[in-house]
């Protein structure tokens, strides 16, 4: 009977798309429009849909769930005043931390008032621990810490799941009291000020919360020294075939700029050892400094996951950057692919070979060819004849994708209705199945 009900409610569903969808949406090419057409009519403008598609849109309606997951970094980046916060949580990867969570409380600070811990210049990883007290284990919306139990709680923090604060140091105590006023405090907080409740920032009921509070929470065990790891790059990046780019920042004398910024954080992008070898003839060629820019130019002075590296399309600067050598690339989000563009070559995130923070190192396929030491790409010569097309036909790296992308802009749907909704057809359709 429940599945029954269900299927019913699909095929409504389906009966209203058909009934309220421009036939532009479906059929780009159609002339037809809905909006001169009867409902009768406009439905002979459908049969040529499969039933299945049909079902799948009307899934897409009917499964929310699917867009629930939360991305602190996106929620904070439409508020510019959390801009610090926003770049410490990742650099801390505390950002991945609360992603990967499904019932959680950021409890975030304005640029202002991180500027207190940052004057501190505290290690990376203590910035670790102290943030870490900024995020709590539970849901606390507006609405609930109005109407705390008793008036005061005890709630975890990831400070406190990262089995570094010793007894009750990793909770913090949430006291809601009169006029309105919400009061934050480390439990062993050391007599420093608490914090108080300013504004909700994004709430997703009981999956995410964000809000403003006053100032920093800390206790003289979060700010506590805590050593990092010792990293070396060279060895590190040896024992995981990448040999071959080691030795090349050593031989290059690269090695100690990408050992300076190692603290603050790094992402390498490392050409695989059957890569370097093809390429090494090219490398010979080239003087004392190009070898050592072309090798800079695969370092990025920040640390970058793989989450943060999909969000961060754009033009990226590298260790190589100098005033008017720009030295950058593009970094492309694919889906689930990763492209590093240059206007020489593009070349494909293949897989992590170190991610220890600070240091992060991906494998890509093609080494990066910078356009102030290489020629860039000429652009495709002028239709002549039939053999001339055919012999001037670009090569596998020069495709249509990006007049692709322009058609997809120019008419959203395409976009819309093109290899993604292919794919999510084939999974909602099996879904349907499911119900039965």
């Amino acid at each position: 009977m429940g599945s029954g009900c269900q299927i019913a409610t699909i095929l409504s569903h389906t009966l209203l798309i058909m009934l309220t969808l421009d036939t532009h949406t479906v059929f780009p090419h159609s002339h037809f429009k809905t909006s001169t057409l009867r409902p009768a009519a406009a439905m002979r403008t459908f049969p040529a849909l499969p039933l299945s598609l049909l079902l799948s849109l009307s899934l897409l309606v009917l499964l929310p769930s699917a867009s629930r997951a939360h991305n602190i970094t996106r929620i904070l980046a439409k508020h510019p005043d959390f801009s610090t916060f926003n770049h410490y949580l990742t650099l801390t990867h505390l950002a991945e931390e609360i992603n990967r969570r499904e019932t959680i409380t950021v409890c975030a600070v304005d640029n202002a008032a991180m500027s207190d811990l940052v004057s501190k210049q505290l290690p990376l990883y203590t910035v670790h621990n102290v943030l870490a007290l900024h995020v709590f284990a539970d849901y606390f919306g507006s609405k609930k810490l109005h109407q705390i139990t008793k008036g005061s709680t005890l709630t975890a923090t990831l400070f406190q799941a990262t089995g570094k604060a010793s007894g009750t140091s990793g909770y913090v105590n949430i006291t809601d009291l009169k006029g309105g006023k919400v009061e934050f405090g480390a439990e062993e907080s050391d007599g420093k000020p608490k914090a108080t409740y300013v504004k909700s920032i994004e709430e997703m009921p009981y999956n995410i919360s964000v809000i403003q509070i006053s100032r920093i929470l800390t206790s003289s065990e979060a700010e506590a020294p805590t050593a990092g790891p010792t990293l070396n790059i060279t060895s590190l990046m040896s024992k995981q075939g990448c040999k071959s780019f080691s030795d090349l920042l050593k031989s290059s004398g690269a090695v100690d700029t990408f050992t300076e910024n190692l603290d603050a954080g790094l992402t390498v992008f490392c050409p695989s050892d059957a890569v370097l070898a093809a390429f090494m003839p090219k490398y010979k060629n080239l003087t004392a400094a190009g070898k050592q820019s072309l090798v800079l130019y695969h370092g990025v002075p920040v640390y970058q996951s793989m989450q943060t590296l999909k969000s961060s399309n754009g033009l990226t600067n590298t260790l190589a950057t100098d005033g008017a050598n720009k030295f950058d690339f593009t970094v492309q989000d694919d889906g689930e692919d990763v492209t590093l563009k240059t206007k020489v070559v593009t070349a494909s995130v293949t897989g992590i070979v170190v991610d220890q923070e600070p240091l992060i190192v991906y494998k890509i396929d093609k080494v990066l060819l910078p356009a102030e030491l290489f020629k860039p790409a000429a652009a495709p010569a002028a239709k002549g004849k039939k053999g001339e097309e055919d012999a001037e036909a670009p090569g596998p790296d020069a495709s249509n994708d990006d007049a692709a992308d322009q058609t997809a802009s120019d008419n959203g749907t395409a976009r819309l209705y093109g290899g993604g909704l292919f794919t999510a057809v084939l999974v909602l359709w099996s879904g349907v199945f499911g119900l039965i």
